[in-house]
């Protein structure tokens, strides 16, 4: 165990902790890069200048600081994947800058071999460390410990929104211990969080509480000048002050402040779904989509022989299903049920286990012995590349909803049509089937919204864990 668990109240303690690991670690890891380009040129013989020593050493202990400069060590950034990495990279790119421009200025070939090779390979090695200390704090956060805790300021369906949210995603390290409503009534029910005050107690609830920072959600009682008078209160105490726009599921860099007459306006761009990025996204989609065929070619027919010698009927299922502007495409599957499973689909209607307007069991009696090792694995799923490659979906995307389904859609869950739904989605790396209707569509819109390339190669490595544990899946 790398650090030991600590009681509530003391995440100051843990992260302290936490930091001063991450130091050694990116240290040992320049350390190492260092070694290793000094060994290969000793052991091939090379004469290594004591110059060449000294600055080797040097930036050992330069990188740290380097990595500190991009934000690195900033505690907002543990345990956040994309901000975390994008520090480490910009502090090391920015230190291989450094020294190349020093190199070129001082008419140098010494520092050749450590922009080369040295600092790249410590930058590998620190954002792998990285990576592997992330797991490590979710890991512990998924059971409890290492949380920095939340008092919550809003309406109680905001705030039991809230809650939900950090419950279902614990590796954000966010815990709602208290909550602050407009009328502070301590017997409104809030799924378990006690009500501590009024929207007026909040520098005091935060002080009992001992709570680690605050999180004010979208509400009209909460202006600019009652924001301002939040946040002098809790100066002292040095507690975290997150606000929530209205706007919930708008993130990233479609989101800028820009002054105008003295005010700070939020700036909102608009999504693109057409042009160069679409392009990009379309012409990697196909690419992967081509390559996975080529490489799973074998297996593939191997699963669909499988599936014929136990089961009557087709390796292959095809449904009709809905796609980007409401055009009608066959979706290409393995079949994992029995052949007459729509004609048997009536029969259970009273058997739905989902809310809203899908349909799912937890033990679908249609489902076949071999079926339901394969959507627990979603290689059901894989047959989909050939969707991709006709360019009818895309490998990243919304759930590709049914005829029936898109029939009780309301206005806003027909958002999700504006792209081409996908063969994974943010509903897939969030819980697959043990999601609500509800929290479903919330991610699909939010990807839509917010939809990037980067975005999708995040998904895509997070599918890759979520399927082979096989959880959330029948």
């Amino acid at each position: 165990m790398l650090l030991e668990a600590v009681p509530r109240h003391e995440s100051s303690i843990w992260t302290r902790a936490y930091l001063r690991l991450l130091l050694l670690g990116d240290t040992m890891g320049a350390l190492f890069a260092c070694a290793c380009v000094m060994g290969s040129r000793l052991l091939s013989g090379a004469y290594v200048p004591t110059v060449e020593f000294v600055l080797g050493f040097a930036l050992v202990l330069v990188w740290p600081a380097a990595l500190a400069l991009g934000g690195a060590y900033r505690q907002r950034a543990n345990g956040e994947g994309t901000e975390e990495f994008k520090a480490v990279f910009n502090g090391g790119i920015g230190l291989m800058a450094a020294v190349a421009i020093g190199a070129y200025a001082t008419q140098t070939s010494v520092a050749r071999s450590f922009v080369m090779a040295m600092l790249p390979l410590a930058l590998l090695s620190t954002l792998y460390y990285r990576y592997r200390m992330r797991k490590y704090l979710h890991r512990r956060r998924a059971v409890g410990d290492y949380m920095r805790e939340v008092i919550a300021v809003g309406h109680r369906d905001s705030i039991l929104d809230l809650v939900v949210q950090f419950r279902r995603q614990p590796h954000h390290g966010m815990l709602v211990v208290g909550a602050c409503l407009p009328s502070g009534d301590p017997n409104v029910d809030l799924d378990g969080i006690p009500v501590m005050g009024s929207f007026g107690d909040v520098a005091h609830v935060v002080a009992d509480a001992r709570a680690d920072a605050v999180a004010v959600l979208a509400c009209p009682e909460l202006d600019g000048a009652a924001l301002r008078r939040m946040a002098w209160s809790l100066e002292t105490s040095r507690t975290d002050l997150f606000v929530a726009p209205a706007l919930l599921d708008v993130a990233g860099p479609r989101i800028s402040i820009t002054p105008v007459a003295g005010m700070p306006l939020m700036h909102v761009e608009h999504p693109e779904f057409n042009g160069a990025r679409q392009f990009v996204k379309s012409v990697f989609d196909r690419l992967v989509a081509g390559v996975a065929l080529l490489l799973l070619a074998l297996p593939l027919l191997l699963v669909g022989l499988v599936i014929r010698l136990t089961s009557k009927g087709p390796a292959l299922f095809r449904q009709t299903r809905v796609g980007k502007g409401g055009r009608e495409f066959r979706v290409v599957k393995f079949r994992t049920m029995v052949v007459d499973a729509e004609r048997l689909k009536d029969t259970l209607l009273v058997a739905n286990e989902f809310d809203g307007v899908l349909f799912k069991m937890r033990n679908d009696p249609r489902i076949t012995r071999v079926g339901a090792f394969l959507r627990k694995y979603s290689v059901d799923e894989l047959p989909q590349l050939l969707n991709v490659i006709r360019g009818e979906m895309s490998l990243v995307g919304p759930r590709p909803p049914l005829l029936e389904e898109v029939a009780k859609y309301g206005t806003d869950v027909r958002r999700r049509l504006v792209v081409k739904p996908g063969m994974t989605g943010l509903w897939q790396v969030s819980g697959r089937s043990d999601l609500s209707w509800e929290e479903s569509v919330r991610l699909d819109l939010r990807y839509v919204e917010n939809w990037s390339l980067i975005l999708d190669l995040q998904i895509l490595w997070k599918t890759w864990s979520v399927v082979t544990r096989g959880e959330g899946a029948y």
